[in-house]
């Protein structure tokens, strides 16, 4: 008897691994270093504001999103016809290759990279093209330019990278964006742009504004503290947010979340204290480590990469019996969130006595 058959490119959608919760010891507090969570509570006067949307649970969100698309333009200086929200920018990727792939078209990316990237290229029927990191962990541009195609429609640049922490300079995104046929589109994924300290780093709204196919995605998830809420936004030309505007889920961005975006951009200068506390911390961290002897690549995002290939489970079985449980990858290393100076302290601790090299066989 035949039954119902999903499209055949969903069986090859690799899943989505998201960060474990610690593991409950007795007499000691564990820590979520899985999935790049803000250890901070929401900003004071966000949860009030919340709390008062709550109030209006019965009714359906305003689906246009006004008042966020008014306080973002306002605090980006950009046209509200420029700007389109979406339940994190993952949700915008997902956007992205609905828009503009057609089933067969290429979307480009580095590998390693977010790991939603694949998941929503092969939900859409387009083609993966996977250009490898420089040994340093940076986006090899200079490939991912050769590796367009006349079937190539998108670009994504992921900067800082998730999960390895580089981010790209200005100079070597304006040389690459150089390279790009002008109807392919670049999609700037600033997921982490808060927590960039490095000379010449990306100007992103400046690069939009000079570039008819760039696209910035950015989300409220991590330096705001919303993961919880989902929502991101995409800054883009207009035609470019119109069409993700078009494909976007009716009511996708619930009234709390919608709310709580818009208190969080209010208090942006008390985010920034606390943005500015965790950069502090990274750099402890990242110090700790190459002291300790590892050559961690150079981190840009609120995260440590560890590669560490066949040792990674290894690696994150002795991090959660030190309480603190890490995001591992496969055979291939570990991405570790800059968290609370306790978690941080034990990261380092284990840093200490986790040999930094597999025996010789």
């Amino acid at each position: 008897m035949s039954s119902p058959q999903p499209r055949a490119n969903i069986a090859d959608i690799p899943p989505y691994v998201p960060g474990k919760p610690p593991t409950v010891r007795p007499g000691m507090t564990s820590y979520k270093l899985s999935s790049n969570e803000n250890p901070y509570p929401p900003l004071p006067g966000v949860i009030e504001a919340v709390q008062a949307a709550v109030g209006q649970m019965n009714r359906y969100p305003d689906m246009g999103s006004t008042a966020l698309y008014d306080a973002l333009a306002r605090e980006l200086d950009v046209p509200v016809g420029d700007l389109s929200v979406a339940t994190g920018s993952v949700g915008l990727i997902y956007q992205l290759v609905q828009a503009f792939c057609d089933p067969g078209d290429e979307v480009v990316f580095a590998w390693r990279s977010f790991e939603a990237y694949p998941i929503a290229v092969t939900a859409a029927g387009a083609r993966t093209v996977q250009v490898p990191l420089l040994p340093d962990a940076r986006h090899d541009l200079d490939a991912m330019a050769a590796a367009i195609t006349d079937r190539t429609r998108i670009v994504l640049v992921c900067t800082p990278n998730n999960p390895t922490g580089p981010a790209v300079t200005r100079a070597e995104l304006d040389a690459f964006l150089a390279q790009v046929p002008p109807h392919v589109l670049v999609v700037v994924d600033e997921a982490y742009l808060e927590f960039v300290r490095m000379a010449d780093p990306v100007d992103g709204l400046a690069t939009y504004r000079t570039h008819e196919n760039v696209v910035l995605t950015r989300t409220f998830s991590k330096a705001y503290g919303l993961a919880g809420f989902r929502v991101g936004y995409a800054v883009a030309p207009a035609p470019v947010a119109a069409a993700l505007r078009a494909v976007s889920l009716p009511f996708g961005v619930s009234t709390v979340a919608q709310t709580a975006a818009i208190a969080s951009l209010e208090r942006r200068a008390e985010l920034l204290e606390r943005v500015d506390a965790l950069v502090a911390e990274r750099t402890r961290v990242v110090d700790g480590l190459r002291e300790r002897g590892w050559d961690v690549p150079e981190a840009q995002g609120n995260f440590v990469w560890f590669e560490l290939g066949e040792r990674t489970a290894d690696f994150a079985l002795a991090a959660d019996e030190l309480g603190i449980v890490v995001r591992p990858f496969a055979g291939e290393g570990a991405r570790v969130t800059v968290g609370e100076p306790e978690a941080n302290n034990r990261l380092l601790q284990l840093a200490a006595s986790f040999p930094r090299r597999a025996a010789p066989l």
